[in-house]
């Protein structure tokens, strides 16, 4: 088992969940049915391209707000 960095986001309305290190994308109506589908979404990876060539793990990253003045 592996663990991948997901991000979930509301996007009017619904949530769209992304994995950065396999660069697949989910959606669903809710924030449960997001993750559900990008679970399902990352084993369909795995089974199409196998374990071989899934990338290294990355570290756990650091995640935050900026705020930059407009142009």
């Amino acid at each position: 088992m592996r663990q991948f960095l997901v991000s979930i986001t509301k996007e009017d309305d619904f949530f769209i969940a992304r994995c950065p290190e396999l660069n697949v994308t989910s959606q669903g109506e809710s924030l449960e049915e997001a993750e559900k589908n990008i679970k399902e979404a990352i084993e369909l990876y795995i089974e199409s391209f196998g374990v071989d060539d899934l990338p290294q793990k990355v570290s756990k990253p650091y995640i935050t707000f900026v705020e930059v003045a407009h142009a």
